[in-house]
């Protein structure tokens, strides 16, 4: 075995040719066959081992370059600032604004077994360290404290709403026309098919589609409480 200074410029000049390397080589550039006097070595210096390949691969903390996430990846081999597979998935769940469903953390990951990150997954749940909720047929992992996990839940519900299509385009005249034909009848709002014949027959070109999108953009809906009969938008609000 080399002597401790001896050690540690041979690891370290290791790494340098190789950034990501295994116990054999260790063993065999340290000139010994005890896998407890490597890893003494390697705690000198602050090593990392492999998040992904079972644990298989090894590299300086000095070496590694992560990324936002606290990843490093080198020729498909992962490291993370936190250490092990489970430790690494409860921070990707905690630091993300929206949760985090299996197919983002795989990409993330990019474990070569799938099937590690479901037991992971399973596991985390089981121990209390992340939720998992149910959202649009999906499972979504959030954070186990439960103010956090309820923003988490919000920015995602929202970042998945369906999003109304852009307005066509209708003159600030027909807008005006369509909300005081429609508030006519008071409470009850008229269909976006009657507003739209009522215009046409009073030579308004409009369609009902248009006049859906005018409903959608001043919140109309049935059922909801509308303005006075004949009030017209405001000019700010024709904006």
């Amino acid at each position: 075995m080399l002597s401790p200074d001896a050690s540690e410029e041979t690891i370290r000049r290791l790494f340098r040719r190789q950034p990501v390397t295994e116990l054999s080589d260790l063993l065999r550039v340290l000139e010994t066959r005890s896998r407890m006097s490597v890893f003494r070595r390697l705690n000198v210096l602050g090593y990392l081992s492999s998040f992904t390949h079972a644990g298989r691969y090894y590299t300086l903390i000095e070496v590694a370059q992560f990324d936002q996430w606290g990843l490093w990846f080198h020729g498909g081999v992962g490291f993370s600032q936190a250490r092990t597979l489970k430790a690494t998935v409860v921070e990707l769940v905690n630091g993300s604004s929206g949760g985090m469903t299996p197919k983002e953390l795989l990409t993330l990951l990019r474990l070569p077994v799938p099937n590690s990150l479901y037991n992971t997954l399973h596991e985390l749940v089981d121990s209390g360290q992340v939720r998992r909720q149910k959202l649009a047929g999906l499972h979504l992992y959030l954070s186990a404290e439960e103010k956090r996990a309820e923003e988490q839940l919000a920015q995602r519900q929202q970042q998945t709403a369906p999003q109304l299509p852009p307005p066509a385009h209708v003159s600030t005249a027909t807008v005006i026309a369509i909300l005081v034909e429609a508030l006519q009848a008071g409470d009850a709002l008229v269909a976006a098919s009657v507003v739209a014949d009522r215009l046409r027959a009073r030579d308004v070109d409009v369609t009902a589609a248009q006049v859906e999108q005018v409903f959608a953009h001043y919140g109309l809906g049935p059922g909801k409480k509308t303005a006075a009969p004949g009030s017209k938008p405001s000019r700010s609000s024709e904006r």
